[in-house]
């Protein structure tokens, strides 16, 4: 009865239970609301025995299949997803990677990221800002991200240096985990003489492991480059290219996330030249969703601009806030 009279009731491994409200459960944790608590429950995936919801969920499963839909344990160790065109989907509880609450509305599908660095020595009065954000949604069957990120160094008798980019990219997912995308970036480095680079990608990708615990897919497709200089004597360019990426991203190594992505560009309408990002971030979880980060971007171009090196790296340590 007491069950009944809740939205959503969950029973350990051990016996105990806990009702409230199920928010979401993503990177193996659910979070449930309770009358009870000012703060969320965050439980390991692993310890839950049963599950009985009301709330309805976008439910994505390591297949790649995504319903919408209510879930409840079947009392054999499954789970049942009661879908909104009225289907009954069995599966087993580690095939779920994410779990987020559509009752809220556009909201509740909204994540987002900042953190910010900050660096001081007295030597030159030497100054250095960064910062890192991302913001995107997620729908059944799109997901929208956008990021902008900033470095800004500042010293006595030394000409500013700053590197600025961000993205939008949007991806459609098909069944089995494949999904074509379209993303726009834009870059401006004055290590690299770039007053802009634009890029505009179209391509396809696939998530070879989707699991709660990580993911690894890749990507190919092709690419429009244009570039902008100053203070060199090479003309501003624009290129095609093709471009191979892969992304893997570990988020259950206890309160330690780790993600690297790698992006190669080998040109078509410029002979022999290619280049290539690559990123990678590693967040330790606080409390209250705040986190502490450590990454590190480098850009390589073997035919950069006259004058300017071929690479360029940023090590960004953070502060920030996630939602």
């Amino acid at each position: 009865m007491l069950f009944a009279q809740q939205p959503d009731s969950i029973i350990f491994k051990n016996g105990n239970y806990i009702v409230g409200e199920v928010k979401s459960m993503d990177r193996n944790i659910l979070k449930i609301e309770t009358d009870y608590s000012d703060d969320d429950f965050t439980i390991e995936w692993d310890g839950i025995k049963e599950l009985y919801t009301k709330t309805f969920f976008l439910i994505t499963l390591s297949s790649g299949d995504r319903y919408n839909g209510t879930i409840n344990s079947s009392g054999d160790g499954k789970l049942i997803i009661h879908t909104d065109i009225g289907e009954d989907v069995v599966i087993n509880p580690d095939e779920i990677v994410l779990m987020d609450d559509i009752n809220q509305g556009f909201w509740s599908q909204v994540y987002a990221s900042v953190d910010f660095g900050w660096d001081l020595t007295k030597a030159n009065n030497f100054r250095q800002y960064s910062m890192r954000s991302n913001v995107g949604y997620i729908a059944k069957r799109w997901q929208l991200d956008a990021d902008y990120n900033l470095l800004k160094t500042q010293q006595d008798d030394v000409e500013d240096i700053h590197r600025t980019d961000g993205s939008l990219t949007y991806k459609y997912f098909l069944p089995h985990d494949w999904y074509p995308m379209v993303s726009v970036s834009l870059l401006s480095n004055t290590e690299q003489q770039l007053d802009l680079r634009t890029t505009a990608k179209i391509g396809m990708g696939k998530y070879v492991i989707h699991t709660n615990r990580l993911y690894w897919g890749f990507s190919l497709g092709t690419n429009f480059n244009s570039e902008k200089y100053s203070e060199t004597a090479t003309p501003d360019r624009e290129s095609w290219e093709g471009y191979m990426g892969t992304e893997l991203n570990l988020f259950n190594v206890g309160d330690l996330s780790l993600l690297s992505q790698l992006t190669v560009y080998p040109s078509f309408t410029e002979s022999g030249r290619w280049r290539s990002d690559f990123k990678f971030d590693m967040k330790y979880d606080l409390p209250l969703d705040f986190y502490v980060k450590l990454g590190y971007t480098l850009n390589y171009d073997n035919q950069p601009a006259e004058g300017s090196p071929k690479s360029d790296y940023v090590f960004h340590t953070g502060f920030g806030w996630e939602w």
